[in-house]
């Protein structure tokens, strides 16, 4: 039986004007399948001889082969590249002269035209090759990771709740709570983050902070920034909520106030009811 998106051993049956004919295992040569000679990696084929290739479908819906290695096959999770956006769905490159169809109703988001993200690939009902970026539950739960390890993450997902799915290494199953980012991310974006936690399924609990000491330090920076950058004052202080503290600062109100107490301390700033102003 014929696996479409996956490699199958077939047999030369004839040799014709466009390429080689492979032996279906039909019974019936008009279900032959072609072998264009552009797709032939291995020179002269003989009758008879044994090939492996990989089966899809051509820009007419019919079986076509391949000895060219695809991006990625059946049941893979991977890193595909948006070609174009259509009113049937998007088109991703994955190494082959036909683009991979992701359906209108399997894009979950916005795919941007040239940026990379993660597929899952999948034969449809109508028994054709397709791509849904909904990948949370086909990634891998990772044995080999321990707490404090530094990673690279995908987001993949984000969840009602507001917590991010993350792929980890672009294959393991993690997971970025809503409390540890406080940075705009889109879908598709790589983060550096370490190890927080294991959860007892084996997902990966993520955090982008570095040490309290470098996260402090920085933010503090970025405080004293923002204040030489708009004449000495900022309407930020204290009392301030926060999604304003989140929205400029990129970071929880409690830092924030930490980073404050630290700055006066060293009597860089003062505080009053209207914000926050340096002292030059």
């Amino acid at each position: 039986m014929i696996k479409i998106g996956e490699f199958n051993e077939l047999t030369v049956a004839r040799k014709g004007a466009p390429g080689y004919f492979l032996d279906a295992e039909t019974g019936n040569t008009t279900d032959d399948i072609l072998l264009p000679f552009g797709s032939c990696l291995e020179g002269e084929l003989e009758e008879g001889q044994k090939v492996r290739v990989f089966i899809y479908r051509d820009s007419q819906d019919r079986l076509i082969s391949t000895m060219k290695e695809p991006l990625a096959k059946v049941g893979d999770v991977a890193l595909l590249k948006v070609k174009d956006n259509t009113k049937i769905g998007s088109f991703v490159d994955f190494g082959l002269e036909r683009d991979l169809l992701v359906p209108l109703k399997e894009r979950k988001y916005n795919l941007e035209e040239g940026k990379e993200y993660l597929f899952y690939v999948y034969v449809d009902k109508t028994n054709r090759l397709a791509a849904t970026p909904d990948v949370d539950e086909y990634l891998e739960i990772a044995e080999d990771y321990k707490i404090g390890d530094e990673v690279q993450g995908r987001i993949v997902e984000l969840y009602k709740s507001e917590n991010l799915a993350v792929a980890v290494e672009d294959k393991y199953k993690g997971i970025l709570l809503k409390n540890e980012y406080f940075m705009d991310v889109n879908m598709g974006d790589t983060l550096k983050l370490k190890v927080k936690k294991i959860y007892e399924d084996g997902t990966l609990g993520l955090t982008p902070r570095i040490t309290g000491k470098e996260e402090r330090d920085k933010l503090q920076e970025d405080i004293l920034k923002y204040l030489k950058e708009h004449d000495s004052f900022m309407p930020y202080n204290d009392s301030s909520s926060p999604d304003e503290i989140r929205e400029v600062f990129h970071e929880s109100k409690n830092y924030f106030k930490r980073a404050l107490g630290g700055l006066m301390k060293k009597g860089l700033i003062k505080q009053d009811d209207e914000g926050t102003r340096l002292i030059r």
